[in-house]
C-alpha cells in the first residue's frame, strides 16, 4: 500500500502545473491584500467615529485570517466576485447613525483606490529608474491594482449590502432609511442575479478602465 500511495504521490507531483500553481498564488496575495485593507478600514473608520465594536472584536487587523470569508475567497479568486467578513458596526456609537455608517461604508472603497494609486505608484518609480522589461512583480503590482480598482468600484453599487447602498440610504429620511435597512437580504438576492446573469458587467469593465487609466496617468504610467 506504501509503494502505491508513493506511487500515486510521485505522478501527481509530476502532472502539477507550477506555473498556474505560481499564478493561483500570487491571485491569493492579491485578494487578501484588497480584502484585509478594505475590511480593516471599515473598522478603523468606525472606531475614529467613536464604535470600539470591530477593535473588541479584533477586525482592526492587517492578518488576512480576521477577515476571510472562505467561500467569498474562493468566488474572488475564480469568479472574481467574492466577499470577506463583514465588519461589525454600531451604530448606536456614532452621533449622527447614518452619516456614521456612510463614512464607515465608504472608508472601504476610498481605501481600494488608495491601495491602487499606491501599487501603481510604486510601478511607476521602479520603471522610471530604466528598466524595460515587465517582471513578475510588476504584473503582481498591475493585477493587485485592477483588482483593488474592481474591489472599490463594485462595492459602490448602491445595492445592498453593498457599501454604496449605505451611502445612498443615508440620504433618505429616517423612515425609508429604516425600511430599507430590514430588507438588505433581498438585496443580496437581486445582487446574486444580476452578477451571474452577467447585467451591467460591461459597464463595470468600463468603469474600472476608466478609473485604472486615470490612475496611471495621475502617477505618471
Amino acid at each position: 500500500m506504501g509503494a502505491l500511495t508513493l506511487h500515486y504521490l510521485t505522478n501527481l507531483w509530476n502532472s502539477l502545473d507550477f506555473g498556474s500553481m505560481k499564478d493561483l498564488a500570487l491571485r491569493l496575495v492579491s485578494v487578501f491584500l484588497c480584502l484585509t485593507v478594505h475590511e480593516t478600514c471599515h473598522g478603523l473608520a468606525a472606531y475614529a467615529l467613536g464604535d470600539p465594536t470591530a477593535k473588541r472584536q479584533h477586525r482592526l487587523s492587517l492578518n488576512p485570517l480576521r477577515h476571510i470569508d472562505w467561500l467569498g475567497l474562493a468566488m474572488m479568486v475564480v469568479a472574481g466576485f467574492g466577499w470577506a467578513k463583514p465588519v461589525p458596526v454600531n451604530p448606536n456609537y456614532f452621533k449622527n447613525p447614518k452619516r456614521g455608517m456612510a463614512v464607515t461604508a465608504l472608508a472601504g472603497p476610498v481605501s481600494n483606490f488608495l491601495l491602487s494609486l499606491l501599487l501603481l505608484g510604486t510601478l511607476s518609480v521602479l520603471w522610471s529608474h530604466g528598466r524595460s522589461d515587465l517582471s513578475a512583480f510588476d504584473l503582481f503590482l498591475l493585477e493587485t491594482a485592477i483588482l483593488s480598482i474592481g474591489l472599490g468600484v463594485f462595492n459602490l453599487i448602491p445595492i445592498p449590502p453593498l457599501d454604496g447602498s449605505k451611502v445612498l440610504f443615508s440620504l433618505l429620511p429616517d423612515r425609508a432609511y429604516n425600511f430599507l435597512l430590514r430588507y438588505e437580504r433581498i438585496g443580496m438576492l437581486l445582487l446574486w442575479a444580476l452578477v451571474f446573469a452577467g447585467v451591467g458587467s460591461s459597464v463595470m469593465d468600463n468603469v474600472i478602465y476608466f478609473v485604472f487609466d486615470l490612475f496611471c496617468r495621475i502617477v505618471g504610467i
